[in-house]
């Protein structure tokens, strides 16, 4: 068997355990128990809800994605109209993704809540545990179109470094171009119904009724709650899987480009595939590592999880480069330290632009307090307040990325800034969990107070909904760091 056949068994290997996984922790979120009946009954109104949004916004999507098939097998010619069927599979691999991110964080949320009754380690399993289940269906679904278009192009083409360049990868590109039309539908289509139904909410909750946020008497409420899923599990979900699947797919097409010998080039070529599943592992023990103490907060072992996976990543991306590439780099442009260390730039520029983002919107830090502060004067000091700290936050991210881009670059030209994407990106699994576990966690807060829980009840939840709130926020850090890479290569 060649390199690309033995690749391409390790890639379908790295789906299941992917999606194996989010198989049996579904199981598992689905066992655990909803006592109370009034609990069941809301949530079951913001599971209906958020499904509804996506049924909908799916019939507006299947037109579109049929549409743009059909132009790109009657405008293409010869091989390359097999995009069509790329672009309809990269289409469907985000769209299922957003489905099963959606239908276990409305289950997922009804049990932290209720998990919420016996203290705070016992909820944030339940609600990390439902973000891990849309980390790791993003990543195994990504796999598993890798897979099929692959195996299908070489197939139908060959598995020579001329049939890659020619047909295969080019026609693999539309599964990249699949993802990022339904990123913009669910990304931009989902923000507005999140924005529209929390500004709804407040405004006739607290404005114009002057009741308290999540009272069971305003009915926005539930629009507000299936707006955090639509935003930040099926929205989020979307666009990490675009520019998951973007890197992976520039860096192939970067790495056949380039000048050497036939076997080093399909080396690079298959290298990123490996790449992520080295990810995959590696955030599958990052989730494993999430585990809160009794007096410990849950940011710390959320952060243990990440920075463990990340860890865990540049060990694995260095045995890859020195037994996978290092005998035959040495003659070669771009030498297998050469990949590693951008592929370090990348992890080591996203847990930056983590940490930071972490800094300006972690509980209890000074930029928070200061925006606190500027509570007591009024909304107008408090908007001025909070838009000059966002504004400064984002100076150093930039900082960051532009010393990936121009640090990868230096390394391994523009094959290095696609592998500095994807290194950001490596441990994708672990990242989106604990996005994902926001909305979770906002929802449980909001379920508890609809659903008349005691106040120590929703004492839990505020603590795990303050933390997701700084997960949100860090997560789209990585997007748009992540984003602005992958744009480079493409």
């Amino acid at each position: 068997m060649d390199t690309l056949g033995w690749t391409l068994l390790i890639v379908a290997g790295g789906s299941l355990l992917a999606l194996g996984y989010a198989a049996v922790k579904t199981k598992w979120i689905f066992r655990q128990p909803v006592e109370d009946q009034r609990l069941k009954k809301i949530g079951g109104f913001v599971a209906d809800g958020a499904m509804a949004f996506l049924s909908r916004e799916y019939k507006v999507l299947v037109p579109f994605v049929l549409l743009v098939a059909a132009f790109l097998a009657l405008a293409n010619q010869g091989a390359l109209r097999y995009q069509a069927v790329a672009f309809v599979v990269g289409a469907m691999a985000s769209a299922l993704a957003g489905f099963i991110g959606m239908k276990v964080a409305t289950a997922a949320n009804t049990r932290t809540t209720h998990a919420a009754q016996s203290g705070l380690i016992p909820a944030l399993k339940v609600a990390f545990t439902g973000g891990s289940i849309m980390g790791m269906s993003v990543v195994g679904l990504a796999m598993l179109g890798f897979f099929v278009l692959l195996l299908l192009g070489t197939l139908a083409f060959g598995s020579s470094v001329e049939a890659l360049a020619g047909q295969v990868l080019p026609i693999v590109t539309g599964f990249s171009l699949g993802a990022s039309s339904m990123a913009l539908f669910a990304r931009v289509g989902g923000g507005i119904f999140t924005k529209a139904a929390d500004v709804g909410a407040d405004l006739v909750g607290k404005v114009e009724a002057g009741i308290p946020e999540d009272d069971p008497r305003n009915p926005a409420t539930i629009a507000d709650n299936v707006g955090d899923n639509v935003g930040d599990v099926a929205g989020m979900g979307a666009d990490l899987f675009e520019s998951y699947v973007g890197s992976i797919i520039g860096a192939m097409v970067l790495g056949v480009s380039i000048a050497g010998s036939d076997a080093y080039r399909l080396k690079l070529v298959v290298f990123p595939l490996l790449l992520a599943v080295a990810g995959i592992v590696a955030a599958m023990v990052g989730v494993g590592f999430v585990r809160v103490r009794e007096g410990k907060s849950a940011q710390a072992a959320l952060n243990k999880g990440t920075f463990g996976a990340a860890g865990i990543a540049a060990v694995f991306s260095f045995l890859l480069g020195y037994f996978f590439l290092g005998s035959d780099s040495a003659n070669e442009g771009i030498g297998w330290l050469d990949v590693f260390f951008s592929s370090v730039l990348g992890m080591v520029a996203g847990t930056l632009i983590g940490m930071i983002t972490e800094y300006y919107t972690g509980t209890d830090t000074k930029p928070v307090n200061k925006i606190v502060k500027s509570c007591e004067t009024g909304p107008a000091t408090t908007l001025i307040t909070g838009m000059g700290v966002g504004m400064a936050s984002a100076f150093i991210p930039i900082v960051i990325i532009m010393a990936a881009i121009l640090g990868s670059h230096h390394f391994a030209g523009l094959y290095g800034i696609a592998i500095a994407a994807l290194g950001m990106l490596m441990t994708l699994g672990v990242q989106l969990a604990v996005d994902a576990y926001g909305p979770i966690a906002d929802n449980a807060g909001g379920l508890a107070e609809m659903s008349e829980f005691p106040p120590e009840v929703r004492g839990i939840t505020d603590e795990l909904d303050a933390v997701g709130n700084t997960t949100a926020a860090i997560g789209k850090g990585f997007a748009i760091g992540s984003a602005a890479l992958t744009s480079i290569i493409l």
